[in-house]
């Protein structure tokens, strides 16, 4: 059996599972009106909220948030995992799905997730009512047939696949589809990392990968986007080793990690294929130093 939720809201439906979608956003007007669309099937008709953490924008993005029924803070920039932590603490869903303001769910994806989030309301409900066993299992085996994954009491996240848009292209090849992200987890198991870019979520528990839909990641629609974006993280960039303090930086790590890791995605993982536009999304990426 399959569950599908509609683009317009189910009501009437027990809501023993909710879930909260946390953004964090600056001058986000161009995008975060597209996320909050792409999200609000999962959340209305109290089946759970929006939360968006600004960082006094001084565009339309609190006013754009605020009319999709996002419950908006404004703080102070923390940096990106504190910032992302600040609106994971404020969360109070069963469930947590973390989003950039420039992500949207594609339709499959918003279907697959509604899917999984029913069919654990469905769960809830005949255990918490003390149904038959086999009928426990068979609503047990729906969800798991969206996550791939068998689930217990240790199951704490999803990845999902990021489909990655670079200046309006599909970058399909250098290694960067399906991209899965861990964004998807339940509340109380997961924190961002603190590092000052290139944040990454750690979860506390088991995790699987949602069976169908993807990500839309619009970065980069202008030229001017990425130039600025390439300062900013090399700013912040700086930062981190300032931090960490003294370092020892080897001729392989400045000089040939970086273009041997470039020469891996450009040629190898056929990274080319994907134009002028795939040159430039690679040499974007981040090289992990020692």
């Amino acid at each position: 059996m399959l569950f599908f939720i509609p683009q317009s809201c189910v009501a009437g439906y027990s809501l023993h599972v909710t879930l909260s979608v946390v953004i964090i956003s600056h001058n986000e007007e161009a995008n975060i009106g597209r996320t909050l669309e792409s999200v609000k099937p999962l959340v209305c008709d109290g089946k759970g909220e929006i939360i968006v953490v600004d960082s006094g924008s001084t565009d339309r993005t609190v006013e754009i948030a605020e009319f999709h029924g996002a419950k908006v803070f404004v703080e102070k920039w923390k940096g990106y995992a504190a910032q992302k932590n600040s609106a994971i603490e404020k969360a109070i869903g069963d469930w947590v799905l973390s989003l950039d303001a420039d992500e949207e769910l594609d339709q499959k994806l918003r279907q697959s997730l509604g899917d999984t989030l029913q069919g654990l309301r469905h769960l809830s409900e005949l255990e918490s009512s003390g149904a038959h066993m086999l009928t426990i299992d068979d609503a047990r085996a729906d969800v798991e047939y969206h996550i791939s994954m068998k689930i217990d009491k240790d199951f704490a996240g999803l990845w999902i696949p990021r489909r990655n848009e670079f200046f309006g292209r599909w970058m399909k090849h250098g290694g960067f589809w399906p991209d899965p992200k861990l964004r998807f987890f339940r509340k109380g198991t997961g924190l961002f990392e603190a590092r000052a870019v290139h944040e990454t979520l750690k979860v506390n528990g088991k995790t699987g990968h949602i069976r169908y839909g993807a990500l839309l990641h619009h970065s980069y629609p202008t030229f001017s986007d990425y130039i600025a974006h390439m300062n900013r993280y090399s700013s912040l960039g700086a930062e981190m080793v300032v931090t960490k303090g003294k370092q020892r930086f080897l001729v392989v790590d400045i000089v040939f990690r970086p273009l041997l890791t470039f020469i891996y995605n450009y040629f190898f993982r056929l990274g080319f294929l994907d134009g002028h536009e795939g040159f430039l999304f690679i040499v974007d990426q981040p090289v992990k130093f020692r």
